[in-house]
């Protein structure tokens, strides 16, 4: 007779296999023949199911799955972190690929694969009770690995932005100092860019043709970015239209500034590095130093105790 975790390890299986099927079988039945054109020369039409399967793997599999998930991913987010996770995809850049909806399924789906895989590791090798329980912490702790992958994305945005920030500036200043205005000027310094601020830069151009006036366009800069940088240089840009400073004289000003927040940020993290090489200094290196240095003289020590 079968024992308990196998049943379970069995069902589990089972239940997969019948999921996958479901899946198969609902997409055999949307299937539909398109009609061809009429005529000898006519290049023949592919079928729905030829373009499916002509699409990548995360389209046909990945996303469909997650799509399904989303609604348990909504039940276990309070109402109240939604909005604050759409400004997160949003400073992450993500925001156009990626909806909230479908973040959630992705953590549903991490958090079921790692519950699942720690739960199949420890059933050989614990009683049934502490495998749920490990299976339970992996399904916590994969439910929150996508917000941590998130946070990590938008750090290294951020820092990206910030670091290109002073030599975008500089290109303006060019470009106001050539006698073109504020915004020929933006959009020439986005069209030459293909990085994270260039995109930013585009969608305050983009704003600005719909309607939007400048001061809301680049209010909304600094929501998409959180990066302190953008909001101070913002503010003063603002402020400066407001009391009517050429804008000219606000870019070079500006401009002095970024550059020396820049070189003072690499200072920073200069320092910051003999703190961070201690930490495998006295794991890594100490030991083995220690190792060398008193491994001979330790069994004369072990025999003048004796």
């Amino acid at each position: 007779m079968m024992n308990l975790p196998s049943v379970l390890l069995i069902s589990l299986l089972m239940a997969t296999s019948a999921f996958a099927a479901f899946m198969a079988l609902r997409a055999t039945r949307q299937r539909s023949m398109r009609l061809r054109p009429v005529g000898p020369e006519s290049p023949p039409v592919m079928t729905e199911r030829a373009e499916t399967l002509a699409r990548p793997w995360k389209e046909r599999v990945f996303w469909p799955v997650i799509r399904q998930l989303r609604g348990l991913g909504k039940a276990l987010t309070p109402s109240g972190n939604l909005e604050q996770l759409r400004r997160g995809l949003d400073m992450a850049g993500l925001l156009d690929r990626l909806t909230v909806i479908d973040f959630l399924g992705l953590r549903v789906l991490v958090g079921g694969g790692g519950g699942a895989l720690l739960f199949g590791v420890m059933i050989f090798s614990r009683p049934l009770f502490s495998a749920l329980l490990f299976g339970l912490i992996g399904f916590v702790v994969g439910l929150y690995l996508p917000n941590y992958w998130l946070h990590n994305r938008i750090a290294k945005r951020q820092k990206a932005i910030m670091l290109a920030l002073p030599d975008a500036l500089d290109r303006m200043t060019i470009c106001v100092d050539a006698g073109l205005s504020f915004e020929a000027a933006l959009q020439k310094v986005s069209a030459q860019w293909r990085n994270e601020l260039g995109a930013e830069f585009r969608r305050v151009i983009g704003e600005m043709r719909l309607g939007i006036s400048r001061v809301d366009a680049l209010h909304h800069l600094v929501d998409r970015t959180g990066a302190p940088e953008i909001a101070s240089f913002v503010a003063v840009l603002v402020q400066a239209d407001r009391l009517g400073i050429a804008i000219r004289d606000v870019l070079h000003t500006q401009a002095a500034e970024m550059r020396i927040r820049r070189r003072q940020r690499a200072n920073e993290e200069a320092s910051k590095a003999p703190i961070k090489m201690l930490i495998p200094l006295v794991l890594f290196i100490f030991p083995a130093i220690f190792a060398v240095i008193l491994g001979p003289a330790i069994p004369q020590i072990m025999a003048a105790l004796k």
